[in-house]
């Protein structure tokens, strides 16, 4: 059993280190959230005092965090991890940002003898809490083979992309495809809608076909009951096609710019902390129909 460090205790972070505990492994913890803090204490993880004191404690230290700027924060700041990570120890980076920014911490941090691999995951809340996640693995084969039982606690699918920056990489091809989907079931059911069908029989119809997807079944539902409650929220997957235009450089992403406007229109609204199939609504108020109410305006 190995003894891990996890910052980052939010909607994601807080069920990932739970399956770390019921594998049996130690976990000492920190966050500047104290409720969230004192929550996974009471999970059976241990206290720490800061990122450096979590680091100094630990052989394997886990990060979760919304975007580029937190993470560089938390590990290369201040009493951050490296300030008290020990050689030979493995920091396995878990949130989504640009990978050129975890080529720039990789730097920083493999300089001091200490491993480091971007390691971000799909699937959100509910994949989180029954440790089936798709993760996403960029780093050393050395790195990977360590970490790699320690994240099989935490997904069903754990893959090697290849060197430090393919995991993040990776993980914005997901995000692309899994907001165009989004958009896409949106308009689909808001035309059924229009037409006066019910959405729930036109996604039955449907997701077996050539158009089915993990998309349409797990979250079609739950635009139909109006359940934007968030497993993953709308303004980090605006931050995610944001990481995907910059990391594109020369590269053309028509359809991706086109859904960054969405979004970023839809948090200008207000909608930033919904869950992220509330992409639905922008083609909802552009149409002046609420799927699952045939006809109706909204």
């Amino acid at each position: 059993m190995a003894i891990v460090g996890f910052i980052g205790l939010g909607i994601m972070g807080r069920p990932m280190l739970n399956n770390l505990l019921r594998a049996g492994h130690t976990a000492i913890v920190y966050g500047t959230n104290a409720a969230k803090l004192d929550a996974c204490v009471a999970d059976g993880a241990q206290r720490g005092i800061s990122n450096s004191d979590v680091a100094a404690r630990s052989e394997f230290i886990f990060t979760m965090l919304p975007d580029g700027p937190e993470v560089e924060q938390v590990i290369l700041g201040p009493d951050g991890v490296l300030a008290g990570a020990r050689p030979g120890a493995l920091i396995i980076e878990m949130s989504s940002i640009n990978p050129l920014v975890s080529q720039r911490i990789a730097a920083a941090v493999t300089s001091r003898n200490i491993g480091f691999l971007d390691a971000p995951v799909s699937g959100g809340e509910p994949k989180a809490i029954d440790g089936t996640l798709a993760i996403m693995v960029g780093g050393s084969e050395f790195s990977y083979g360590l970490a790699e039982p320690l994240l099989k606690c935490m997904g069903s699918t754990v893959t090697h992309m290849g060197p430090v920056g393919a995991g993040n990489v990776t993980k914005l091809a997901n995000q692309i495809i899994v907001a165009c989907n989004i958009a896409a079931v949106g308009e689909a059911l808001t035309l059924s809608t229009r037409c006066g069908l019910d959405p729930h029989v036109v996604v039955s119809a449907i997701k077996n076909g050539l158009a089915g997807s993990t998309v349409l079944n797990v979250k079609g539902p739950t635009i139909i009951a109006r359940n934007f409650k968030p497993g993953f929220k709308l303004r980090l997957h605006r931050k995610d096609l944001r990481n995907a235009l910059l990391t594109a450089n020369d590269v053309k992403l028509p359809i991706t710019t086109v859904l960054q406007q969405m979004l970023t229109s839809l948090v200008d609204e207000g909608k930033g902390e919904l869950d992220h199939s509330a992409i639905v609504t922008y083609t909802e108020t552009l149409s002046g129909v609420e799927i699952g109410l045939a006809n109706k305006n909204v």
